[in-house]
This record gives structure tokens, sequence and C-alpha cells, in this order.
């Protein structure tokens, strides 16, 4: 094979885009005695495909797949983390049912429990309308931004 031959077939092989005669081709160029002294390094490319593919595995591979203990110990927290939350959540349950939670005999205490509940809704309601507010601030910053930034592109 001549050299020109060579250097295009390489070419190709690096891109990826030889067929498979091609390579077939180079690999005989390459594990020849006569290879052209600036491509001998590509004779070890070429010399490792020869090598590897006489090698043969021999060893015994298992057909089931073998399980570990660590599989039954998370089963069994997992277990044990499902039983207690369950526990716990019937035993509170059984609690707030108990105590009859939102009911008053006395209507001063009814009425000062009212108000404690509508202050605290005034309160987060008041934070919220002042983070809107600052989102409000933040918009018209952003639009102004924006269009200076695209009269300065249009120009």
């Amino acid at each position: 094979m001549d050299l020109q031959t060579v250097n295009i077939l390489l070419e190709k092989y690096f891109e990826g885009t030889t067929t498979i005669t091609e390579e077939k081709q180079l690999k005989a160029y390459f594990t020849s005695n006569n290879v052209a002294p600036h491509l001998a390094h590509y004779r070890d490319v070429f010399g490792y495909f020869k090598t590897e593919k006489e090698i043969k595995f021999d060893k015994k591979l298992p057909l089931q797949p073998r399980k570990t203990k660590t599989v039954k110990w998370i089963s069994i927290a997992a277990s044990l983390a499902l039983l207690s939350g369950t526990v716990w959540w019937v035993s509170n349950s059984n609690e707030a049912q108990a105590n009859e939670l939102g009911t008053f005999n006395n209507p001063e205490e009814a009425y000062q429990a009212t108000q404690e509940a509508l202050h605290l809704l005034s309160n987060e309601v008041n934070q919220g309308v002042e983070g809107m507010a600052v989102l409000k601030q933040y918009e018209q910053t952003k639009r102004k931004i924006f269009k200076k930034q695209s009269n300065k592109q249009s120009k």
C-alpha cells in the first residue's frame, strides 16, 4: 500500500468515517514489517486490537444477583419508621379530639382569643403587602434597565 493511501485512510479512521474494509487494510499495513518510520507510533494502536482480540474471558459469572444484608436492614428500618409514625399520628389525633380545640365557655375568653387571632392575621397580611411593595419596586427597576439596554442595542 502506498504512503498517500495510508495517510488518507488514517485521516478517515480518526474522523470515524472509514469502512470495515479500509480498517482491515490499515490493520494489515500496520501489522506488517514495512511500516514507514514516521507512522511507526500507530503500530501500537492497530497491534493492540490484534493482541486484545485473542484474549478470552473465562471467568464464570453468577446468574442470580446476590442479595445483600443491607437491603434487609433497610426494609426493617423503613417498617419501624412507618410503624412509629402511625402510632404518633394516632396518639396525637386522639389528644386533639379530647381537648376539643376552638370552643370557649366564657364569651370574654372567646372575644380575647378572636382579637389575638385577628391581630396575628393582620400582622402577616401587612408583611405580605410590604413584600409586594418591594416586588413592585423590583419590577419597575427591571423595566427601566431592560428599556435602556434595548434602546442601546437598537441604536
